[in-house]
């Protein structure tokens, strides 16, 4: 048995799996996010340990022998949030998250100290952890003073586990201050954030061991003081799961977040369009990927500004989408990272009329979201990563209305995969297998069979390719307005 934590934004996902990677139960436990300030995003840590106490529990009393059996466990998150600690590993203030946009101003400074773009393999951008503790240290210097460690989210409930401070490549990929290719904490980025490798936690690779179960934790929950792996950001967890550990087939996750993922077998930043390029969770690997900041979040929001739910928004877009929406959308809520890499872009709805319905903007924000997976292939293509498939995963995949969408606005053929669950949590349950058999094989990254292919309609595709100009064309006006209302 391996068990695979997922730290989310919205929630805590427990998934316990068996030897052949059936499915043996699962647990949730809600989190929310505090939004101080406007672009501001935090969490309290505390609130993460309550979270996986509460869906460990689940799994213990739903299926307390598979729980007796476990072998090893593996943790996921979403990446680039930033835990600080004193030098009692007491937190210090709440993590600032991934979508986070008030290090924006600390960007530029930092690139001009250092070899971001090359060393780092990346932009440096509001999102990232490096800029984050630039903010606090001119903004809240007594805490920046106090702060003996710097952990990523999934790495403190790994300190919770197992009491040691550990990262993995995947996730310190995304701090800036991993040195990528060599896969190894860069003195220069660090020195240049006043950090220094005290700082930060020790690092393994994905698939080893990065400790044990604590004792205390083993006895009051009835196992064994099992393996805990190093495990994987979300996105490099998710293709974990998905088997997507080589070039060729990438997957597109339509989750909070966004993100086009394509595996290569080396080292090759491209940081002209914002794309990403991390190290992936086994030895040896890489990956790229194009990240978009608000895609199912972009329904959430019509969901709460206009008090419909989700499925029922979602249900007002016939599967069988056959013309573009008269109305156009900026999925912009959040910012933007690939291409524009602006924490101050803005979100829009244009071409509204007196006559246009709630169903026309239900279908708009799917086609914003869908030409922002557009920019990621064209960023991909252009960085020299070409993609033409990709396995279809995250909340919103559930669409076929959606499904549709995407794969005509960007030309990929999207593949459903059989009905299971591939997410993160799945793959940081395999991380854990792999942690306690020492195999990063096939036998372990298996790619899942595929239940059905959405295939780009080609007239439904040239309407978009028309549709996707006058979405290309507004941002950059509409960025040049933002200065006069905001």
């Amino acid at each position: 048995m391996y068990l695979g934590l997922d730290l989310g934004t919205s929630g805590i996902k427990a998934m316990l799996v068996d030897d052949g990677f059936a499915t043996v139960g699962v647990a949730h436990a809600a989190l929310t996010v505090s939004r101080p300030h406007p672009g501001w995003s935090e969490q309290a840590p505390a609130d993460w340990i309550a979270g996986a106490e509460v869906a460990i529990a689940t799994l213990l009393r739903e299926h307390p022998q598979a729980m007796a059996r476990l072998q090893a466990i593996g943790l996921s998150g979403h990446m680039h949030g930033a835990v600080l600690l004193d030098g009692a590993d007491n937190v210090l203030r709440p993590c600032i998250l991934w979508n986070d946009g008030r290090s924006g101003p600390q960007c530029a400074e930092l690139t001009g100290r250092a070899d971001f773009h090359g060393i780092a393999g990346n932009l440096v951008m509001a999102g990232f952890t490096a800029p984050k503790l630039l903010w606090v240290a001119e903004n809240e210097p007594a805490i920046f003073e106090k702060t003996a460690k710097v952990l990523l989210p999934k790495d403190y409930l790994r300190l919770w586990l197992t009491g040691e401070h550990v990262a993995e490549m995947s996730d310190a990929a995304g701090t800036l201050w991993l040195d990528v290719g060599k896969r190894d904490w860069s003195d220069a980025l660090l020195t240049a954030t006043g950090l220094t490798r005290s700082h930060m936690p020790r690092l393994v690779e994905g698939s080893e061991v990065s400790g044990h179960l604590r004792a205390d934790l083993a006895a009051r929950w009835g196992i064994s003081q099992v393996p805990v792996a190093g495990g994987g950001g979300d996105n490099a967890a998710t293709a974990c799961g998905m088997g997507v550990m080589t070039p060729g087939t990438g997957f597109l996750s339509l989750g909070t977040s966004g993100v086009l993922f394509a595996a290569t077998e080396s080292y090759a930043p491209n940081t002209g369009d914002a794309v990403h390029t991390f190290c992936h969770a086994v030895p040896q690997t890489w990956h790229q990927m194009g990240v978009i900041l608000s895609a199912t979040d972009s329904m959430t929001w019509l969901s709460e500004i206009t008090g419909r739910g989700v499925p029922e928004l979602a249900g007002l877009v016939a599967g069988d989408v056959a013309a573009p929406s008269a109305v156009t959308f900026l999925p912009y809520l959040s910012g933007e990272r690939t291409p524009l890499n602006d924490p101050q872009a803005t979100g829009a709805f244009l071409d509204l009329r007196r006559a246009s319905g709630l169903p026309d903007l239900a279908q708009a924000v799917m086609e914003g979201v869908a030409m922002a997976f557009t920019d990621c292939v064209l960023a991909l293509r252009k960085a020299g990563t070409p993609i033409e498939a990709a396995y279809a995963v995250g909340g919103g995949a559930r669409s076929r209305a959606w499904l549709r969408i995407m794969a005509s606005a960007t030309g990929l053929v999207l593949l459903e995969p059989e009905d299971g669950d591939f997410g993160a949590a799945f793959g940081a349950a395999k991380l854990a297998a792999a942690c306690a058999t020492g195999d990063t094989s096939d036998r372990i990254f298996a790619k899942p069979a595929v239940r059905a292919e959405v295939l780009p309609d080609p007239e439904l595709a040239a309407a978009y390719k028309k549709k996707y100009e006058t979405y290309h064309a507004a941002y950059p006006r509409l960025r040049d307005l933002t200065p006069l209302v905001g």
